[in-house]
C-alpha cells in the first residue's frame, strides 16, 4: 500500500467515525490531467453532521499517521467542506449540495469505489 492509499483509508475511517454517509473513493490516477489522484466524498445530514464529519477527518488522520492537511475551506457554513492532502481532496457534503454539483458524476469515467454506510 503507498502513502496515499494507506490517507484514503485513514480519511474512510475518520469519516466512519462520525457516521459521515455515502462514501465514495474517486480513483483518478488513470486519468490524464486529473487534479489529483484521489477524491474522497461523503456526506452529513446537517450543518453541525458536516462539521463533525469534516472535524473528524482532519483530527483521525493526524493522530493515526501525522499528516494534516495543506488546506481546508468551508468550515464557516458547513455545506461543503473541502480538505486539501496533496494528492488527496476530501468533499463533505450536506446532501442538497452534493446531489446539485454531482463530482461523481463528473469523474465518472474514473474508478469508483462505494464504501457501504456503517449502522
Amino acid at each position: 500500500m503507498n502513502e496515499n492509499e494507506q490517507i484514503v483509508n485513514k480519511i474512510v475511517e475518520g469519516i466512519q467515525e462520525r457516521k459521515g454517509k455515502q462514501i465514495v473513493i474517486v480513483n483518478l490516477t488513470k486519468l490524464k490531467d486529473s487534479p489529483c489522484n484521489y477524491f474522497v466524498i461523503c456526506e452529513g445530514d446537517s450543518s453541525v453532521h458536516v462539521n463533525a464529519v469534516a472535524t473528524s477527518i482532519k483530527e483521525y488522520v493526524h493522530e493515526q499517521i501525522n499528516v494534516k492537511p495543506y488546506a481546508t475551506d468551508g468550515f464557516e457554513n458547513n455545506e461543503w467542506i473541502a480538505m486539501d492532502y496533496g494528492q488527496i481532496i476530501v468533499h463533505t457534503f450536506q446532501r442538497h449540495v452534493r446531489s446539485f454539483y454531482d463530482l461523481e458524476h463528473l469523474w465518472e469515467d474514473a474508478d469508483l469505489k462505494r464504501i457501504k454506510d456503517l449502522l
